[in-house]
């Protein structure tokens, strides 16, 4: 039956495209007492150390482990009691220093007033220690929400995308912040995101990911899906660090897992071609936009091919069987 056997074929090489490389895995957290290990982060100053830190607390911790999944560092943030810490992002300070952005910005019941963000230097020895943070106060345009993803760009611009189930949203914060001691800064809504996003990070191209508990979104400004991929399964996929041209994505749970996974969607060169952020894309040269969920259209467009081809499958198969008088 050669239709038959094509379209099958057919139905076959989408289902082999759309399935994601195997992941790799990375370290296997060692410490007890990282069982809801929420944010990470690549080292810029330590090579094969990753920062983590756990999700909640009465002290700001964050955590440095190594290759083997040890913690060899633990660094407390002075005069910090968070309210529920759930993010951490690389960058750097006003004098170009690597720098860690730990984002206390969970707010699960809506009812913070504000949500704050620390920053602080890098360690450039490993070892427990306790230093001082540069604290920002945020609030939203729009009232209070629960968020997990902090993003900050090689300028120092910070994003939070928030964690929501409908009406989930990009917010970015002003170009000159100011302390907590001098007064609080007010987020811009700038786009919408898919549901229950759990974390973010920028690449080193400027193109930034957003990542759910189960897939992982490629966006080259905010809006503006590009690709997206799923992620290995995990107990509850929380974390999302760039780490060169793969990612890293991590769980909450004792003894978690870090893997690393491939970026989605295409490669930097060939999306240095898409028009810039103050430029509207012709329909044309459009990448495919997001769904309300976003989803990429490309996802659907092969979604809806599979159907059709299987549809074909089926009405073929049943005219030749009532062809033979073998439908009962």
């Amino acid at each position: 039956m050669p239709l038959v056997a094509s379209a099958v074929a057919a139905v076959a090489g989408l289902l082999l495209a759309a399935t994601p490389a195997p992941p790799q895995v990375v370290l296997t957290l060692q410490d007890p007492t990282l069982v809801e290990s929420s944010g990470l982060a690549v080292s810029a100053v330590h090579h094969g150390v990753l920062w983590t830190h756990n999700d909640g607390g009465s002290v700001a911790q964050v955590l440095a482990v190594d290759r083997s999944g040890s913690t060899v560092a633990t660094v407390t943030l002075a005069g910090v009691d968070p309210y529920d810490p759930e993010a951490l992002a690389p960058g750097t300070d006003d004098r170009g220093r690597a720098a860690l952005y730990l984002g206390d910005i969970g707010d699960n019941l809506r009812e913070r007033p504000d949500v704050s963000v620390f920053r602080f230097r890098e360690p450039t020895r490993l070892a427990d220690v306790t230093v001082p943070a540069r604290w920002y106060r945020f609030t939203y345009p729009d009232g209070p929400h629960d968020a997990e993803a902090l993003l900050v760009d090689a300028d120092g611009r910070i994003m939070v995308a928030t964690k929501e189930f409908a009406g989930a949203a990009l917010y970015r914060a002003p170009r000159r912040l100011v302390t907590e001691d001098q007064g609080t800064n007010v987020l811009t809504r700038l786009a919408d995101v898919p549901a229950l996003v759990t974390d973010g990070a920028y690449l080193p191209d400027g193109r930034f990911v957003l990542r759910t508990y189960t897939s992982v979104y490629l966006y080259d400004r905010p809006g503006h899906v590009v690709a997206r991929a799923s992620l290995p399964p995990q107990p509850q996929g929380e974390s999302v660090a760039a780490d060169g041209d793969r990612l890293l994505v991590g769980s909450e749970g004792v003894r978690s897992t870090v893997l690393a996974v491939p970026v989605p969607g295409p490669s930097p060169a060939a999306s240095s071609a898409v028009p810039s952020p103050t430029v509207s894309p012709t329909p044309s040269t459009a990448a495919p936009e997001a769904s309300s969920d976003g989803t990429s259209a490309v996802t659907w467009v092969l979604g809806a091919l599979g159907v059709v081809v299987l549809t074909g499958v089926v009405v073929a198969v049943a005219r030749r069987r009532q062809a033979t008088g073998s439908i009962r």
